[in-house]
């Protein structure tokens, strides 16, 4: 069974028996003490609760609020989504006003009341995980092809995009065609610190082998026939921001020691240069080929698969994000339907099944161009199956296909359940998260002879 991690809570106080006492009290959170300023901001870097109750008066000077407020700010600083909850005495509720002002998520009067108190984190953490949600689920929305949604293979990409966004590490984007690589290497450009600097972005595969080097380094003048003046690569031109290197699967060899270089030393020389010139870019590199694949074939180099991918992002393709189709569907023909100027409003019963049941291979592009194609030639209000020239045959094949795969992983969950609940019948449900009754229902359905 796996187990639920509980969720952070930061306790800040130079009183011994108070953090004792609260801890105790605390015992549905995974519970951090800190007694001073360095020792907090110390456990919010390592652990990033999502709440944390702040003591004002801490050492060295413990009768005055100075010292927290300004443990205040630092938190609000590092991580301005924590909720920061912050005690005081009965006689200052003016530093607790300022606190609030300053960005604190609420006050609380001692003396200590756990009960009371209690009820307050509980509100936070409540607010912290609506705020979250929300955050996930609207990042990407800034252009028709955004990565929205709201299944939980979409959620886990949202996740790791917020995770590295701020942090300077080179991210490896995997997935089919189609499935919006360049907009999420935007997203996460947009997300950093360097969202203010150039994003550049170039496709490894749809340049020729001679010509990619110079898009890249730049060349100096007179360095090859037709270089009639200096011209800087993709790479300087991206200093301070991020550079995003589309299909790097389709990089030729020779280039890929001269990228290792780069990387590794962050510097460039130009062709027909002898300056090394200094560059700072954050890396994004994607691709739909199987790196693991060619480096056992000799045809990419391990040692740049490694530096480019110090974090990876799988992109699920559409027909794996349960749900998000429809989501999709509907958010951009809302947009083509203003842009177009048409007055389209919706899809029909069937075409929303449609949707649910095509295969995608050409994962999102394909469902821009036939929303898109189907926005223009619309006759009627609503868009039918036939409209959004979907094929039938492919409908029903793909239906089946996943009506099989429902079944065995469903099964397969169930008697793995079973087995791990000692053949205990309410366990099970309770672990598959499911009733009795329905339970019953699906061993019947599925004529699952290992449970008796």
């Amino acid at each position: 069974m796996t187990k639920i991690s509980k969720k952070k809570l930061l306790i800040i106080d130079d009183d011994p028996g108070i953090l004792k006492q609260l801890k105790w009290c605390f015992t549905d959170y995974e519970v951090i003490t800190a007694e001073h300023r360095e020792g907090a901001i110390a456990q919010v870097k390592l652990h990033q609760p999502s709440v944390v109750t702040l003591d004002l008066g801490l050492p060295p000077d413990p009768t005055n609020a100075s010292e927290g407020l300004a443990t205040l700010t630092e938190i609000l600083n590092l991580y301005p989504h924590i909720k920061v909850i912050v005690l005081t005495g009965n006689d200052d509720r003016e530093n607790a006003i300022k606190a609030i002002a300053m960005g604190a998520s609420d006050f609380f009067q001692k003396p200590v009341e756990p009960e009371t108190l209690g009820h307050v984190v509980a509100r936070a953490f409540h607010i912290h995980q609506l705020e979250e949600e929300n955050r996930q689920l609207t990042m990407f929305k800034t252009s028709t092809s955004s990565l929205i949604g709201t299944s939980e293979a979409m959620k886990k990409v949202l996740k790791m995009v917020d995770r590295i966004a701020k942090n300077n590490v080179s991210t490896l984007l995997l997935g089919e065609s189609g499935t919006g690589k360049e907009v999420l290497a935007k997203a996460i450009h947009h997300l950093s610190d360097r969202q203010k600097k150039p994003f550049i972005a170039i496709n490894c595969a749809s340049i020729p082998d001679n010509l990619l080097e110079s898009e890249l380094f730049g060349y100096e003048k007179g360095a090859f026939t037709g270089a009639n003046k200096q011209t800087k690569g993709k790479i300087e031109c991206a200093e301070g921001g991020t550079l995003f290197l589309d299909e790097i699967g389709d990089m030729p060899l020779a280039l890929q020691a001269k990228m290792l270089r780069f990387l590794q030393e962050r510097v460039i020389e130009r062709i027909g240069g002898r300056i090394e010139i200094p560059v700072d870019v954050r890396i994004i590199c994607a691709t739909h080929r199987n790196l693991a694949k060619m480096i056992t074939e000799d045809q990419f180099r391990e040692d740049l698969y490694y530096r480019i991918n110090e974090i990876c992002i799988n992109i699920p393709a559409l027909r794996e994000r349960d749900g998000d189709i429809i989501l999709l569907a509907k958010t951009l023909l809302n947009t083509y339907s203003i842009e177009l100027q048409c007055k389209v409003k919706g899809f029909t019963t069937d075409a929303m099944q449609a949707l649910m049941d095509h295969s995608w291979p050409g994962n999102i592009r394909e469902l821009q161009n036939k929303i898109k194609s189907a926005v223009i030639m619309a006759d009627t209000p609503l868009i039918d199956a036939t409209g959004l020239g979907l094929d039938s045959n492919d409908t029903i094949c793909r239906t089946e296909v996943l009506r099989d795969v429902r079944a065995r992983a469903e099964t397969k969950a169930i008697i793995s359940a079973y087995g791990l609940c000692n053949h205990n019948m309410t366990k099970t449900a309770e672990q598959l998260g499911i009733t009795r009754p329905t339970l019953y229902s699906l061993i019947d359905k599925y004529n699952i002879s290992e449970i008796g």
